[in-house]
């Protein structure tokens, strides 16, 4: 233990939080029914079949399909999904919320 100034401090453990954390963003604290934030299996498919398949699992989404050199903002949007294409029209990021 560390003494400053003639005196000892007491650095007891933090206890673990009852519940669990959220495991995504969009995940309430005490829900078990997180939010899917990202489309990994997607790499590969073409911009239709992903819009489809993101459609499916987030009805609300504002999908954005963005061909080579595009630029886009940098700003945050929780409901918007962006799907990254080549030229033949093949998805080349994971598609992420945001």
């Amino acid at each position: 233990m560390a003494e400053k100034d003639g005196q000892r401090s007491t650095n007891r453990p933090l206890e673990p939080p009852n519940e669990g954390l959220p495991r995504c963003y969009n995940q309430l604290v005490g829900s078990n029914n997180p939010k899917k934030t990202s489309w990994p299996e997607l790499v590969g498919t073409t911009s239709e079949e992903a819009k489809k398949k993101i459609k499916e699992e987030m009805t609300e989404a504002d999908i954005q399909v963005i061909p080579p050199g595009y630029f886009v903002t940098a700003d945050f949007r929780s409901q918007r999904v962006r799907i990254y294409v080549d030229q033949s029209d093949k998805v080349i990021r994971t598609p992420i919320i945001g």
